[in-house]
C-alpha cells in the first residue's frame, strides 16, 4: 500500500481529480476499478453535454459549493449583489433542508 496523501494535497479544487487520476484515495488505499470505471463513464457523458452558458454554470457551482460553507441568507445576498438569481425554493430545500 502506498503512503497516505499529505494533507496539503487533499485541499483545493484539483485534489479529487489528482487522486482519481492516480487511482489512490487520500488514505493511500486504491480506488476500486469498478468505482473508477463508473466515474469515467459518467464523466464522459457529461463531457459530451451541450452547455447553456458560463454564467449559469458559475451560479450552479457557487450555489452547490457555497451552500456547504455559507449560511443561506448570506449566500442569497452574495448572489444578488453579484447579479445572479437568488436561491430558488428547490435549492433552499435541497441544500439547506428547507430552512
Amino acid at each position: 500500500m502506498s503512503e497516505p496523501t499529505s494533507q496539503s494535497s487533499t485541499k483545493g479544487a484539483d485534489a479529487i481529480d489528482v487522486a482519481i487520476a492516480n487511482g489512490i484515495d487520500f488514505d493511500g488505499s486504491p480506488i476500486p476499478a469498478e468505482k473508477l470505471d463508473l466515474y469515467h463513464k459518467v464523466m464522459a457523458l457529461e463531457a459530451g453535454r451541450q452547455r447553456s452558458g458560463v454564467s449559469n454554470t458559475m451560479r450552479s457551482r457557487i450555489v452547490r459549493i457555497g451552500a456547504k460553507h455559507i449560511p443561506q441568507d448570506e449566500l442569497n445576498q452574495m448572489l444578488e449583489t453579484a447579479g445572479f438569481a437568488t436561491l430558488k425554493e428547490k435549492e433552499v430545500a435541497f441544500f439547506y433542508g428547507g430552512k
